[in-house]
């Protein structure tokens, strides 16, 4: 399945059906009078949250979203029927802007949460509404009012309690693996990971009913210019926006120009360039792949590194699970 997380969309609200002019004509009653009734009003289009989906693949192949138009008036008092509203259903964490103004009309962030995003026309009036004193047999009607049109432009952001980050190949793919069924590609070149992956992580018994778990979200890796959009940028940095907790994963690189705590600070600036309310989030920064000897040995100087800048640096390794059970539980008390 494609991770789609952006997309546009034009919808059309139903118009309003047409009031009628019409007059009662029924036996030994010569003047009856106006007969005519309104028109329905049109169907709304209507956005919904459905759990079950998890990318805006759905939504993406749909270029325009009509709902049905109210019916006309009638003879004999009969009002037209109203138009069958239209529900386009779009995962949780979808962001609606307004695709020529740019402004942000909502956002969807609970189970089967509705809202309207384009409201139908109303029905006009038949000429019963138009009787005076003066005038006994009108003969006009008002016409229904077109319903709401717009172009929106949709946005996905991943709902996670922990966001994984850091440089590409510290081994964010390979721990949520570890830590849950999510079964993302892992491969020993930068940005295997091209789409954020979510993973449910069980803390304790679950079969008992004594069981917690939270969301684990790998978000691709982050560069040197990430929030202006280098490599893969922004476009996923906004998932971070909804994790409450965030696991920062640095390594030890061959590559002697580079340092975890270097690493560090850049994924930080890029945080901050980005969204200066992310630094404030809990943030746990943990040592990957410690089964390797190299990476061992380097974790004494480095954990007196990151001290030096007020951060404990833990150790963890996917490939062997050491450290990662106290890891889970230290996040799940960070949620709890």
């Amino acid at each position: 399945m494609r991770f789609i997380d952006e997309c546009t969309l034009r919808v059309e609200a139903g118009d309003g059906g047409d009031g009628a002019v019409a007059f009662r004509r029924a036996k030994y009653i010569p003047f009856g009078g106006p007969a005519g009734g309104d028109g329905g009003d049109g169907g709304d289009v209507i956005f919904e949250a459905d759990p079950g989906l998890g990318t805006l693949l759905d939504v993406k192949h749909l270029r325009v979203v009509r709902a049905a138009d109210g019916g006309r008036g009638q003879g004999k008092d009969c009002y037209g029927r109203a138009g069958a509203d239209k529900i386009v259903r779009v995962p949780l964490g979808t962001v609606v802007f307004d695709l020529d103004t740019n402004q942000r009309l909502f956002e969807l962030v609970h189970n089967h949460q509705r809202q309207v995003v384009a409201k139908g026309g109303h029905g006009g009036r038949g000429n019963i509404h138009f009787t005076t004193p003066v005038d006994r047999a009108p003969r006009k009607a008002e016409p229904g009012t077109p319903g709401m049109k717009r172009s929106l432009r949709l946005e996905l952001k991943v709902l996670a309690d922990v966001g994984l980050l850091g440089f590409p190949n510290v081994g964010k793919s390979t721990l949520i693996s570890a830590v849950s069924r999510a079964r993302p590609k892992i491969a020993d070149y930068p940005f295997t990971t091209l789409v954020p992956h979510l993973g449910v992580v069980q803390i304790g018994d679950a079969s008992r009913g004594l069981g917690r778990s939270f969301v684990l979200a790998d978000i691709p890796g982050l560069i040197p210019g990430a929030s202006e959009g280098t490599g893969l940028g922004i476009r996923f940095l906004k998932h971070l926006e909804r994790t409450r907790v965030l696991l920062h994963l640095v390594t030890l690189e061959p590559d002697p120009a580079r340092s975890a705590i270097d690493d560090y600070r850049v994924v930080r600036e890029e945080l901050a360039h980005f969204d200066r309310e992310l630094l404030h989030r809990p943030e746990v920064v943990a040592l990957s792949k410690c089964d390797l000897p190299d990476v061992r040995e380097a974790y004494p100087a480095l954990k007196d590194e990151f001290q030096k800048i007020g951060v404990e640096l833990r150790m963890v390794s996917a490939a062997t699970h050491e450290g990662l059970t106290d890891l889970m539980h230290e996040l799940a008390e960070l949620l709890w």
